[in-house]
C-alpha cells in the first residue's frame, strides 16, 4: 500500500540534509498557456497546507492569465529558491520541460502527477517523481480528493434571452445581458447557464418541460431576463432575480407584478448595487420563504 502523495513528498523533502530553505510550488496552473482546473487548484491547496503544516516556507507561481499580479514563473527569481515542486496533471510537453531549464539550479520534485512516458524529458528532468498513476506502480489517490476547501458558495442559474425582436428599438437585451454577466463574474458563486428552449437533438438542452423543472430547484437562486425563467423558477420554489430587458418594461415586469414578486429590476434602473440588494434578499430567509409560497412541488 502506497503512502498518500503528500506524505511521500514530505518524506522526500525532509530527508537527511535535504530540508528546503524555500520552495516554489508550481503546476499546470502556473503556465500562461496551461490550464487551471478545479482539481489543479485543489491539489495546490492540499500541498500548500501540507507544506505549511511541515513548516516549509514556500510560494506559489500562478499563470498571469488566471491570477494577474500574483507571482508567476516569469517573476519568480530562481535564486530565491532551492526546491521546485510541481503538482497535478500530466508530466508531458515543452512547458513542463522548460521548467528544468529555467529552474535548473533547484532540486525538482513532481507529485500527484500522471506519467505517460517515463522517458519523456518532462519526466526525467525531475529528481523525484511521486506519481498518482503510470510509472508501472499502483495508483495513488489524487491530491484534490482530500484537499482543504472553503465554504461552498451559492449556485446561480442564469436564464437569459437574446432574441425577442418583436420589441424593436425598445430591446436592451445586449446591454442588459452584458451588465448581468459582468456583475455575476464578480460574485462568489457557481454560475450555471440554463435555457428554457427544449430540443430532442441537442444534449445541452432539456428535452422536456419536466427536465427543466427538475433543474431549477438545484439552484440556490435564478437570475433571468426571461418570463418563463421567472415563472418556472418560482413554480419550483427557487428565488428569482428578474430583469426586464425591454426599455419601459414589458412581459417580464408585467408577470412579476401579476405574481406579486418583488425582485424585479427594469432595464432603465439596472445597476450593480440594485442587483446586489436583490441577491442578498434572494439568498436570505425572507427570499426563500417568499419563493416557497409560489412552489407547486
Amino acid at each position: 500500500m502506497h503512502d498518500d502523495v503528500a506524505t511521500a513528498v514530505l518524506r522526500a523533502l525532509r530527508g537527511p540534509g535535504r530540508s528546503p530553505r524555500r520552495l516554489l510550488l508550481t503546476g499546470w496552473f502556473s503556465f500562461l498557456h496551461g490550464e487551471a482546473t478545479a482539481g489543479d487548484v485543489l491539489a495546490q491547496q492540499h500541498m500548500a497546507a501540507a507544506l505549511n503544516g511541515a513548516g516549509i516556507a514556500h510560494d506559489t507561481a500562478w499563470s498571469p492569465g488566471f491570477r494577474p499580479g500574483a507571482l508567476s514563473l516569469d517573476t519568480a527569481d530562481p535564486r530565491a529558491y532551492d526546491t521546485l515542486l510541481f503538482v497535478c496533471g500530466p508530466l508531458h510537453g515543452p512547458q513542463v520541460a522548460a521548467l528544468h531549464a529555467r529552474f535548473g539550479s533547484l532540486r525538482r520534485l513532481a507529485a500527484g502527477v500522471s506519467v505517460v512516458d517515463p522517458a519523456d524529458p518532462a519526466v526525467t528532468g525531475f529528481h523525484t517523481v511521486v506519481a498518482r498513476d503510470g510509472a508501472g506502480a499502483p495508483g495513488r489517490r489524487d491530491l484534490a480528493a482530500t484537499a482543504p476547501a472553503g465554504p461552498l458558495p451559492p449556485v446561480a442559474g442564469v436564464v437569459l434571452s437574446h432574441g425577442q425582436g418583436e420589441y424593436g428599438e425598445r430591446r436592451r437585451h445586449a446591454e442588459v445581458n452584458e451588465s448581468i454577466t459582468g456583475w455575476l463574474a464578480g460574485k462568489d458563486c457557481a454560475r450555471v447557464p440554463a435555457d428554457t428552449r427544449l430540443a430532442a437533438d441537442d444534449w445541452r438542452l432539456c428535452a422536456t418541460a419536466e427536465q427543466f423543472l427538475a433543474l431549477l430547484p438545484r439552484f440556490d437562486l435564478v437570475v433571468t431576463t426571461r418570463l418563463h425563467g421567472l415563472v418556472l423558477g418560482l413554480r419550483t420554489g427557487t428565488p428569482v432575480i428578474a430583469v426586464d430587458p425591454v426599455a419601459g418594461g414589458a412581459k417580464v415586469g408585467a408577470q412579476a407584478r401579476a405574481l406579486g414578486w418583488p425582485a424585479l429590476v427594469t432595464a432603465d434602473a439596472l445597476a450593480p448595487d440594485i442587483l446586489d440588494h436583490w441577491w442578498r434578499w434572494a439568498l436570505s430567509g425572507a427570499g426563500r420563504t417568499a419563493a416557497a409560497c409560489h412552489s407547486m412541488r
